[in-house]
């Protein structure tokens, strides 16, 4: 399949086993059989949602979702507050989790500098995609780990350790972009601007501190959608 920048979706979902639709369209146009690892492109280079589903043509055609008219909709039409970058001395967003069976830290015998993979389960994000990261902090007593999560291709490449179900208890980063002021004890939608699916997330905030990057904030009961 050959790929123009026209056909190229913009999502930047990693996916495909590199950071950006540019770097992608760029490596597709030197091998086209690199333009197959991108699951968002059908057969005729048509270009589909992140999660979305072909359903058959019926009689009349629903109206199209309006998109790009604000920078504050996510991949669904959904308004958000901020955007969440992840700090730059890390390789991803920070993620404070447990899985649900925090026993699984210490069978795993998890330490820092793995690479794992995992789901977020239930109330804490529901989220389809399976998560990898690396792990930077580890209390082998409650199971609580902390990650950066980095996308598919670290797997890919080395060996991983499979966590399982998690709950997502925490997200801390930066905010350099906002349409509203944030406030501790407050719940803002936000997006992770890594987020493969782009989709809104919900948290409340319970740190604030500014910093010469941006603003520091941590969000803890965390929801998706």
């Amino acid at each position: 399949m050959t790929t123009t920048p026209s056909d190229l979706p913009g999502f930047d979902c990693g996916l495909c086993g590199v950071r950006t639709c540019q770097e992608f369209g760029a490596r597709a146009a030197l091998d086209p059989s690199f333009g197959k690892r991108c699951p968002h492109l059908g057969p005729a280079g048509s270009v589909a949602s992140p999660g979305s589903v072909r359903l058959p043509v019926r009689d009349q055609e629903p109206e199209p979702m309006a998109t790009g008219t604000t920078p504050w909709l996510d991949s669904l039409g959904r308004e958000f507050d901020f955007f969440l970058e992840h700090f730059p001395h890390e390789p991803g967003p920070r993620e404070v989790i447990l899985p649900h069976n925090p026993i699984r830290t210490r069978e795993l015998e998890i330490v820092v500098g793995d690479t794992l993979i995992g789901r977020p389960l239930g109330l804490s994000c529901g989220c389809p995609v399976t998560h990898c990261g690396v792990v930077t902090q580890v209390d082998h007593s409650s199971g609580v780990i902390v990650w950066c999560v980095t996308g598919p291709l670290g797997p890919r490449r080395r060996a991983f350790k499979d966590l399982g179900y998690y709950s997502a208890q925490a997200y801390e980063g930066l905010v350099r972009e906002a349409r509203c002021e944030l406030r501790i004890g407050e719940r803002h939608f936000f997006q992770p601007r890594m987020c493969m699916l782009q989709w809104r997330h919900s948290g409340l905030v319970n740190y604030l501190n500014r910093a010469t990057e941006g603003l520091q904030v941590r969000l803890e009961g965390l929801w998706i959608g």
